[in-house]
C-alpha cells in the first residue's frame, strides 16, 4: 500500500525516503492574504500549534502559519509512516543555553529523538513555505528580498568580510544578494540549533570561500542556495563536509486538503528539479 495511514490509522511503510547524501527540499507558494475556500485540516496539529495559530493577529499569517504545519507533518507522514496527527514535534537542546528551544526534532515514546527518522527544518515568508528534510541535521530559511533601507540596517551586524563583499554589489543588486547571503545564514544557524541568539558576525558565509585565499565557512557543513520562487531567496545548510544532492519539490495545494495526501506527494516525484552540484558548491553572487 502506497499511502501512509491505513484505515486505522496505523502506521505504514513510508511513501518517501531520503537516500543518504540527499536533500529534500519541498516548496509551498501560496498566496496568504485571506482563509483558504477549502477548510485546512486542523486536527492533524498538536495543541501547541493550534494555540500559537490562534495568538496571530492576522488573517494571512495564520494561514500561512496553519498550512506550512499542515505541510510539514503531512510531508513527514509520507517519509515516516505514521499519521500527521501521531507525529509528536519537539525540540532539542539550545547549544547556546541548554533549553528546550533548539532545532526541532521528531520524538519517540519516551521523548528522544528518532534515529533513523530524517531531519528536518521549515521555513515561511510572505508568500511561500518550505521544507527541507536529510539524513543529516538540516536546516533551511527562505526570505523575501528586502528593501534597501533594511539591508542598510543589517549590514553592520555582518561579518566584516561578508559586509566587504555586500559593499561590492551594485546598489541596486545588493538587496538580492543581501538576501542570499541572508538566507545561508540562518540555514546555518537554524541547524545549530541556536537561530538567531548566536551572534550573526561569528560566522562566515559569504561567498569569498570559493576564491583562494578567501575566508573560510564552518568546517563541517555544507552551506548552499537553493532554486526558489521569484522575489524570495532560498538555502539550506547540512551537516556533513562533502557533497550532497538537492531535489526541489513543489507541493501542490492539493495536498494540504486531499483526506490522504500521501499518494499527491509521493506523485510529486514526477515533478522532480534536480540542482547540478557545481551549481550548489559555487553560488554566485
Amino acid at each position: 500500500m502506497s499511502a501512509a495511514v491505513d484505515r486505522t490509522g496505523a502506521a505504514t511503510a513510508p511513501a518517501l525516503t531520503v537516500a543518504p547524501g540527499d536533500l529534500h527540499i519541498w516548496v509551498l507558494p501560496r498566496p496568504w492574504t485571506h482563509t483558504d475556500p477549502a477548510p485546512l485540516p486542523v486536527g492533524e496539529l498538536d495543541d501547541d500549534e493550534r494555540e500559537r495559530a490562534a495568538g496571530l493577529l492576522r488573517t494571512g499569517d495564520r494561514v500561512r502559519y496553519l498550512s506550512a504545519h499542515v505541510a510539514l507533518r503531512r510531508l513527514l507522514s509520507a517519509y515516516t509512516g505514521l499519521p500527521p496527527r501521531a507525529l509528536r514535534l519537539g525540540r532539542d537542546r539550545c547549544p547556546c543555553c541548554g533549553g528546550p528551544h533548539g532545532r526541532p526534532v521528531l520524538l519517540d515514546r519516551p521523548r528522544g529523538p528518532v534515529p533513523d527518522w530524517p531531519h528536518f527544518s521549515l521555513s515561511h515568508s510572505h508568500q511561500v513555505a518550505v521544507v527541507a528534510l536529510a539524513g543529516a541535521t538540516v536546516g533551511v530559511d527562505v526570505q523575501r528580498v528586502p528593501p534597501a533601507n533594511a539591508v542598510r540596517l543589517c549590514l553592520p551586524d555582518l561579518h566584516p568580510a561578508e559586509q566587504a563583499e555586500l559593499a561590492a554589489v551594485p546598489g541596486r543588486r545588493r538587496p538580492a544578494a543581501f538576501a542570499r547571503l541572508w538566507t545561508r545564514k540562518e540555514a546555518y544557524l537554524k541547524g545549530l540549533g541556536t537561530g538567531l541568539r548566536r551572534d550573526l558576525a561569528a560566522d562566515y558565509l559569504g561567498t569569498a570561500a570559493a576564491r583562494r585565499g578567501g575566508p573560510h565557512r564552518p568546517s563541517g557543513w555544507s552551506v548552499t542556495d537553493v532554486p526558489g520562487p521569484p522575489g524570495h531567496a532560498t538555502a539550506a545548510a547540512v551537516r556533513t563536509p562533502h557533497h550532497y544532492r538537492t531535489v526541489v519539490r513543489t507541493l501542490t495545494a492539493d495536498c494540504l486538503h486531499a483526506e490522504d495526501a500521501t499518494e499527491l506527494i509521493a506523485d510529486s516525484r514526477t515533478r522532480v528539479h534536480r540542482v547540478p552540484q557545481a551549481a550548489v558548491r559555487r553560488p554566485q553572487e
